[in-house]
């Protein structure tokens, strides 16, 4: 079973980690992207457990735009391309 999460910020959260999650984002300047949360965590995994909001909050955002070492697997849409 696949959950789905619709956010207006890119998330990565210890907790959501192995539930084979959908997450739709729907960024402020108009962009979206859909993405698998446990596939970008694993290539994240090495970065993530180095910054400190993740080692306290347990979870990483983005309220703007989906992390570079991410975008070749994470589709991002401009406005446009919506269209």
């Amino acid at each position: 079973m696949t959950n789905t999460i619709n956010s207006k910020r890119f998330v990565i959260r210890k907790s959501l980690i192995g539930k084979n999650t959908t997450i739709n984002v729907e960024f402020k300047n108009g962009k979206s992207c859909t993405y698998n949360h446990d596939e970008v965590y694993n290539i994240m995994k090495s970065t993530l457990d180095k910054l400190p909001c993740f080692i306290k909050y347990n979870s990483y955002t983005s309220s703007t735009n989906v992390p570079v070492s991410v975008r070749n697997v994470v589709e991002v849409i401009t406005p446009s391309e919506n269209k």
